[in-house]
């Protein structure tokens, strides 16, 4: 064997390796390059694999968006997939990696799925509220006290502040920059939300807060009260929101940082799922599949012998490589997904049975076992080819039409399909034949019984 093809053989082996030792591991954290926009260094951290609904049941909202509430010159479908992306942002902060956003079909509504998520109530305060910061001041009588409506409660008016063109501009959250953070405050350690104002946000605040100083100042979140703090000194550049619990503190920083909503959104479905598939089903669902692999395996040992031992070598690269992927990226794995997984793995022992077919007939026409290896692969190659990209063809019109009309299910078999069918011709034309090269070096390969004819 060559020294190059000795190199690429130890490095399929130590990839190999390195990927085992990362499927097996509970939990995988890692240092990555870079840091995120908060300052705090990029970390890979992976705890298990993401499981879909059916397998690990969650939240399922349904959301209307109210389309009439737009600029107008803003288009629906754009103000629509902002308040996606927003929704998008805010799952992932809260760390539902695996949540699915999705659009559904002819209409205004999103579809919302949040795996692993019971708490309905905190679901919705996380993605369904608009999130539109304002600040107020109390209106003044015709004495100069502040003014109350009929029950007694202050009354309110934006707070307004001059522009660098000279314009009168309400002070709101889209002059925050995205990194408000919740802190503790001395002496008392209750949480508070620590914002920063852009500069043109920090030029408005200056001016209302020196127009305020001993007078309160409302923080308003989508027209509910939050808190009326009395402003002691004039700030300019940051400021703060109290008057809230940790959790609901933790909430609206993620609010913030994500931005707010461009359309109101409401909730008309919300369903706590469970998993269609039990503990003691998937055990047995995990157990079919091992007894089906086993059974792949003998059966190419016993069919093809030392090349089925390769074959089988090969798989479990294939299977060590796949299950890597479904576990770093993360592959959020539903039913779907797990049949599309079954389907690329007899796919990848389809394209190992064509090249040892080809194998088979160069050896009966009287060519070394060598040659013979060397010939079927090449002879394999074009029929592998061909019926792999058709079928890959296949997987991307799946995902289309899955993103397309919102089916959730097809999208997530066809990913799987491709992710498969792609890994396994780089195990059959790659994996097997350094396999394979490395046994034909051996004694083994010059014996005829370890060949079928």
């Amino acid at each position: 064997m060559r020294r190059s093809q000795t190199i690429g053989l130890l490095v399929i082996i130590a990839i190999t390796a390195i990927l085992a030792w990362a499927v097996a591991i509970p939990r995988i954290d890692l240092p990555l390059l870079g840091t995120d926009e908060n300052g705090r260094p990029n970390r890979l951290i992976r705890e298990g694999f993401s499981l879909g609904l059916d397998l690990r049941g969650g939240t399922y909202l349904t959301m209307e968006a109210d389309l009439t509430r737009i600029g107008a010159n803003e288009r629906p479908e754009d103000a629509l997939k902002g308040a996606m992306d927003i929704i998008q942002r805010r799952v992932n902060a809260y760390g539902i990696s695996e949540a699915i956003v999705q659009r559904q079909p002819g209409g205004n509504r999103v579809i919302v799925q949040l795996p692993g998520v019971k708490n309905i109530k905190e679901a919705i305060d996380l993605i369904g509220k608009t999130a539109q910061l304002e600040f107020k001041e109390q209106k003044l009588d015709e004495k100069g006290e502040p003014a109350v409506d009929a029950q007694g409660n202050p009354e309110w008016t934006p707070s307004k502040g001059k522009d660098s063109a000279g314009n009168e501009v309400a002070l709101t959250g889209a002059f925050l920059k995205r990194n408000a953070a919740v802190t503790l405050q001395p002496p008392t350690n209750q949480p508070v939300v620590d914002f920063e104002w852009n500069d043109e946000g920090a030029t408005l605040f200056e001016q209302i807060t020196t127009r305020l100083v001993n007078k309160r100042l409302g923080i308003f979140l989508d027209n509910e009260l939050v808190s009326a703090p009395v402003v002691r000194a004039i700030i300019k550049q940051r400021g703060i929101i109290e008057g809230m619990t940790l959790r609901e503190a933790e909430l609206l920083s993620i609010q913030l940082n994500a931005g707010a909503l461009p359309v109101p959104l409401k909730i008309i479905q919300q369903q706590d799922v469970d998993a269609i598939l039990g503990a003691d089903s998937l055990q047995k669902s995990l157990i079919a599949g091992q007894i089906g692999v086993a059974s792949v395996i003998l059966f190419m040992l016993l069919y093809y012998r030392l090349p089925g031992l390769v074959a089988s070598l090969s798989l479990g690269v294939y299977g060590t490589i796949i299950l890597a992927i479904f576990k770093l990226w993360p592959v959020t794995l539903s039913l779907a997904g797990i049949a599309a997984f079954i389907l690329s793995l007899g796919m990848a022992v389809d394209a190992n049975v064509l090249i040892f077919e080809r194998m088979r007939e160069e050896l009966r026409a009287g060519r070394t076992a060598i040659a013979a290896a060397e010939t079927g692969f090449r002879r394999a190659w074009p029929a592998i080819r061909d019926s792999n990209f058709t079928t890959i063809i296949s997987a991307v019109i799946l995902i289309w039409f899955g993103s397309r009309f919102g089916a959730v299910q097809v999208t997530g078999f066809a990913v799987v399909l491709l992710l498969g069918i792609v890994i396994s011709m780089f195990s059959a034309i790659v994996v097997t034949r350094s396999f394979l090269r490395a046994f034909m070096i051996t004694g083994l390969a010059r014996k005829q019984a370890m060949f079928r004819k």
